[in-house]
């Protein structure tokens, strides 16, 4: 039971340093209080009394904004050491009494979250039967606040240039699985029956995409880039089953994940696409640095690297029907 108490009290690290670390992540105190699920007036409240007892101002008002001051910024660097030590610490605990860990937060994005975690769920149970997991969907920037503000403790994300560098010493990021992305269009297109096309002969056609501003909207529009033409989007979806409707009306072809789930009966077909590079989207996982070896987060790892195994090797299907 001691392992128990030490490793879910979050009062061991004074709590206001991580304030200021999801402060600083997030941009604003607004956005700090969504994360940590405080309200704004709590959030500069535990800033403020911070500041008070070191003696150094942490905010400084910039604009209607606020910045953070030099002694804030070195506190941050050494407050990353520290959490670090701390999650290295409740890793070795967790080593001498694994029964104690009594739950774990998977978070990801949609794709990750249907076709990778519910496997990461089972496996976690069965080997750690009265740990609690749950999953939390959440788009690539939101997972690392989540990470962050302690609400979440294992992501899986799609790397994108919006991401925390590799560098970045408050995580541990590590590649998961490149997730191919194949053509989608209708049944008869001319395109299916091939081993594979190259993304440029579909230069013409119009495009089904995501909306502004969502990851795989950037994915798309970088993949033609890269084939060297800019899609004429006729029509925009977010979900994967609109997308598949929309192209089996012969509405326009589309790009999707091999990892997404499609439904069957909208006569639409998978085309695998070619190239040097071949279109993808790189999958990595993230944690809390100096977490890694907790044993419900080292058991999820384990577990999301047999199934990025698994998902490698199996098969295409050449038609929804």
């Amino acid at each position: 039971m001691l392992v128990q108490r030490t490793m879910h009290n979050e009062r061991m690290i004074d709590r206001r340093l991580n304030v200021l670390r999801v402060v600083a992540a997030c941009g604003t105190v607004t956005a700090a209080a969504e994360a940590l699920k405080f309200s704004p007036s709590a959030v500069s409240a535990q800033l403020r009394s911070l500041a008070g007892e070191l003696g150094v101002p942490l905010l400084a008002q910039d604009g209607r904004g606020v910045r953070l001051t030099e002694s804030a910024q070195t506190l941050l660097a050494r407050a990353a050491e520290l959490y670090t030590l701390w999650e290295e610490i409740r890793g070795e605990l967790g080593d001498t009494d694994p029964d104690q860990i009594r739950s774990l937060r998977l978070c990801g994005f949609s794709t990750a979250a249907s076709a990778l975690l519910p496997y990461v769920v089972a496996k976690v149970r069965d080997v750690h039967p009265q740990c609690t997991v749950r999953i939390i969907e959440a788009d690539p920037e939101e997972c690392f606040e989540l990470l962050l503000a302690q609400q979440a403790d294992l992501a899986v994300v799609v790397a994108t240039a919006a991401l925390p560098p590799r560098t970045d010493t408050r995580f541990d990021q590590q590649s998961l699985l490149e997730d191919p992305l194949d053509l989608l269009v209708p049944a008869e297109h001319a395109l299916v029956g091939r081993g594979s096309v190259l993304l440029s002969e579909a230069a013409r056609e119009p495009w089904i995409m995501d909306r502004p501003g969502r990851t795989h909207h950037g994915l798309v529009l970088t993949a033609c880039a890269n084939a060297g033409f800019t899609p004429s989007v006729a029509h925009e979806s977010s979900e994967w089953d609109t997308a598949a409707a929309l192209v089996g009306a012969g509405l326009g072809v589309a790009l999707i994940p091999r990892l997404a789930r499609i439904p069957a009966g909208d006569r639409i077909a998978r085309v695998p696409l070619g190239g040097d590079p071949t279109p993808a989207r790189h999958v990595l996982t993230a944690v809390r640095r100096g977490s890694r070896r907790q044993p419900a987060i080292a058991t999820a790892l384990a577990a999301l690297a047999d199934v990025a195994r698994l998902r490698a090797t199996k098969p295409l299907p050449e038609k929804e029907t």
